[in-house]
């Protein structure tokens, strides 16, 4: 399957999931939409997550293999790159927090480029990092304040996040800049992976289906926020139902509802299957999380079978006499 095909396939995908609940809900299906798949979404994601998360943790580990870019700690008078380089559970927890929180190995990326025949040089990456860090981080504020639909009365975080969310005071209802920024973000990835060819020809449908998934899923709040209107107070009586676990179906919702709720859920049931595990994967990367103490202490593995060795001092012994012979240097004379 090429790119194109790549493309296509996830893009029907998706617009199947879309008719879905919008055939469902037309023949009276709410509850299977409305409570049941959301239920068994949520079940799928942290049963999945769980699954990997100790799959990972069981994995074996027995060397130090952290990816490195600065000096190694070794004698005094040299200095080391405790950040780049950690040698120790300090710089490794640092280095995590810069990691997780503000994807410092992206912003150090560099994209190789072709020019004037067969020369190379290293060009900035940091419309990628930028790109990232807007859509992380949009997608985590919209996941924030869709909390005070699942709580009551709304905690005082999701009400401060909301006022500085929306501090332009745009229309009415209220503009949420995360909203934008989220859309913003995944047109960019999308965008970004069919413009450059190197990156297109190697596009999987796993990597076109989250990003027009999360597409769908923005695109539909989008539009029952600012366009087609819903029955607030209803949603709100379904979520938290959902949350304290006494679902009800109020009546009148709209379908565009149901086909965003739906969507949610094929998202957090396919989350543990696909990339986007990678939020928990990364704090088990033995590429990040180990310190660099490769000169400090000698790491053995535990699964190496024994071998019997044959040490210099051995093969000198055995053969002294040749090695003299044959003018090789020998560390004894007798």
């Amino acid at each position: 399957m090429n790119a194109s095909q790549s493309m296509v396939f996830s893009l029907v995908a998706v617009g199947i999931l879309v008719c879905l609940p919008l055939i469902g809900v037309t023949a009276g299906m709410t509850s299977l939409f409305g409570v049941i798949i959301p239920y068994a979404a949520v079940v799928v994601f942290f049963v999945g997550i769980v699954a990997r998360v100790v799959r990972w943790a069981r994995s074996p580990v027995p060397f130090r293999i952290p990816t490195t870019c600065g000096q190694q700690k070794s004698f005094p008078w040299i200095k080391a790159d405790n950040l780049d380089n950690p040698s120790d559970t300090k710089g490794v927890v640092l280095r995590m927090i810069l990691e997780v929180l503000l994807f410092r190995s992206l912003f150090r990326n560099t994209r190789l480029e072709f020019y004037d025949g067969p020369k190379i040089r290293y060009a900035s990456a940091k419309w990628l990092w930028l790109g990232a860090i807007v859509f992380h981080y949009s997608f985590l504020v919209v996941f924030l304040r869709h909390l005070r639909f699942f709580t009551e009365p709304v905690t005082p975080l999701v009400t401060l996040l909301e006022s500085v969310d929306g501090f332009l005071e745009v229309g009415l209802p209220r503009l949420y800049i995360s909203g934008l920024a989220l859309l913003a973000g995944v047109t960019y990835l999308f965008l970004r992976r069919v413009s450059i060819p190197q990156l297109k020809y190697i596009s999987l449908p796993s990597d076109y289906f989250p990003l027009f998934l999360i597409f769908a899923i923005t695109a539909t709040g989008l539009l029952m926020r600012y366009v087609f209107k819903v029955d607030i107070v209803g949603v709100k009586e379904l979520t938290f139902g959902l949350a304290t676990f006494h679902p009800v179906v109020p009546k009148g919702i709209g379908v565009l509802f149901y086909i965003h709720l739906f969507l949610v859920s094929v998202l957090f049931a396919y989350f543990p299957f696909s990339k986007l595990v990678h939020m928990a994967g990364v704090f088990l990367s033995p590429t990040r999380n180990l310190p660099n103490n490769s000169r400090m202490v000698r790491h053995i593995n535990p699964w190496n079978y024994p071998v019997k060795v044959h040490t210099y001092e051995e093969y000198e012994d055995e053969f002294r006499e040749k090695m003299i012979e044959a003018g090789l240097p020998v560390e004894k004379k007798e």
